[in-house]
């Protein structure tokens, strides 16, 4: 059975909304804006094997100057995949998770 898929949402020309994502919206208090604004003024982090969008204090502060208030989405991450799903959407001021992880060095055998 696949992913149930909202496609009236209209949050942004490539991307559909799962059911998931969509009751996650809804409990954490997310407007379809508000995750329009996270897609396309937050950061881009390729995680993973998904695209995650992330609206941090940077970017907050970034356009502000613009005349653009974010603040209100500070923390908001979307999870999107290579489909064009938006998987889930949360809060999470904590922006470790985002950075790519070092390769181990690779132990050579004597």
């Amino acid at each position: 059975m696949g992913a149930t898929v909202h496609n009236n949402l209209n949050i942004h020309s490539n991307y559909d909304v799962s059911r998931h994502a969509w009751e996650r919206m809804s409990g954490r208090g997310l407007s379809p804006d508000a995750v329009r604004r996270v897609i396309n003024f937050g950061r881009v982090a390729y995680v993973r094997g998904a695209t995650i969008y992330a609206v941090g204090r940077k970017e907050v502060k970034r356009f502000e100057r613009d005349g653009i208030d974010l603040s209100g989405v500070e923390g908001v991450q979307v999870v999107c995949s290579d489909s064009g799903l938006i998987m889930t959407v949360y809060r999470n001021r904590d922006f470790r998770g985002l950075r790519p992880r070092r390769r181990s060095a690779q132990r050579h055998s004597c």
